[in-house]
């Protein structure tokens, strides 16, 4: 019997562009920038590059190929499923991590689709050996520690019972031994440094193996939070690692969204679900088809702008699923009529002004711009689609 397919990834070209209300532009050059500038501050380390949740919502068909010409070797995910529907669009000797490891039964499935779990507990261990054990081979993971986020990972008393099995880690080869920092974005909170003491205290107890523990905002901790591997994943996609210095990564992605009517509205009327907008003078507004099923928070309008050059216009009332209005009166006529397209991601306006607006962070806006766009792929200063 044939094998099955591969599962599709979420997101390739979607909506023609003629069709969509929206496209949103993702420049695989500026991805593959900022992962060069990554490698060099962790001169010494691995570089790899995380690709979960669809490369944070930007298509890991397209994103992670781009970072393989760029020399990324290896990747990571959250779920088995994403490593599946990935595998056929690496090379056969890219390593893809899963983040979660195996959920009970889903072992072979790793094994057939040459996916590396993350062990997380006991029993995910016990669950690898047994299958190390059926196929009479060891088998590569790597192994997490929980050095303070208390998240995933293995405790220390998880290891003392690991210690305490005959079997201990029979079967299993650890090709990473890896933690998480729960406040790297923060480089004066001291709890990053204890993270690391944490984690070199408990490795020491474990097989010898390379090291991981920084992520996108660790990179930026400097050499000692480097080990043997570094694993951005949203400073790849242009999120600013923390809020201490000026954002060191390009811009990666433009969202402009389609003007699909206009009108002008007086101090009697009111805009929006529950009309939580009056203007006190007229106004002319534009009903801009992108909403909260498009990664906008209802919320959001409160702060937010949509942009015509590098000239902002506010957000008004309230967020619809499908559509927003946006106060386009001191724009001119010509260039805000139906069809013409405004800004809502851009080169004035990125994810983190986004994400300040909404009050929350740019790996949410990134993962939440959902897959109802055209999209528009730059590669080498072309346009792929």
């Amino acid at each position: 019997m044939p094998p099955a397919p591969p599962a599709p990834l979420l997101s390739d070209t979607g909506w023609p562009r003629g069709r969509a209300g929206a496209t949103l532009t993702i420049d695989l050059d500026a991805i593959r920038a900022n992962y060069r500038t990554l490698r060099g501050l962790a001169a010494g380390a691995e570089c790899a590059a995380v690709v979960k949740a669809d490369a944070y919502g930007l298509g890991a068909t397209r994103v992670a190929p781009a970072l393989e010409r760029a020399g990324a070797r290896t990747f990571f995910v959250a779920h088995v499923d994403e490593g599946i529907a990935l595998r056929p669009h690496v090379a056969s000797t890219t390593r893809i991590f899963v983040l979660h490891g195996p959920l009970a039964g889903a072992e072979a499935d790793c094994v057939r689709h040459d996916l590396i779990p993350v062990l997380n507990s006991v029993e995910q261990i016990r669950g690898w050996r047994a299958t190390a054990r059926g196929l009479d081979r060891p088998l590569p993971a790597a192994v997490q520690l929980d050095t303070g986020m208390s998240r995933f990972g293995l405790s220390e008393q998880d290891i003392d019972r690991i210690e305490a099995d005959p079997d201990g880690w029979r079967g299993i080869g650890p090709g990473l031994v890896m933690s998480h920092l729960a406040c790297a974005d923060d480089p004066s909170d001291p709890a990053s440094a204890r993270q690391r003491a944490r984690l070199l205290a408990l490795r020491a107890r474990l097989p010898a193996a390379p090291v991981s523990l920084a992520a996108s905002s660790g990179i930026f901790l400097g050499p000692g939070f480097h080990f043997d591997l570094v694993r951005p994943g949203a400073a790849l996609y242009g999120v600013a690692p923390n809020d201490s210095a000026p954002n060191p990564m390009r811009p990666v992605v433009r969202l402009q969204a389609r003007i699909l009517q206009t009108r002008i509205v007086g101090p009697r009327d009111g805009v929006g679900y529950g009309l939580t907008y009056r203007p006190s003078a007229p106004r002319r507004i534009a009903t801009v088809a992108a909403g909260y099923a498009d990664g906008f928070m209802r919320h959001a309008a409160r702060d937010g702008r949509a942009w015509l050059g590098t000239q902002a216009l506010p957000i008004v009332g309230r967020i619809s699923m499908d559509s927003m209005a946006v106060d386009i009166t001191d724009a001119p006529d010509s260039l805000t009529t139906p069809g013409a397209m405004l800004d809502l991601l851009g080169p004035q306006h990125g994810v983190d002004d986004v994400a300040r607006g909404a009050g929350t962070i740019g790996y949410e806006i990134l993962t939440s711009l959902g897959h109802r766009y055209h999209r528009a792929y730059v590669a080498d200063g072309t346009p792929l689609s």
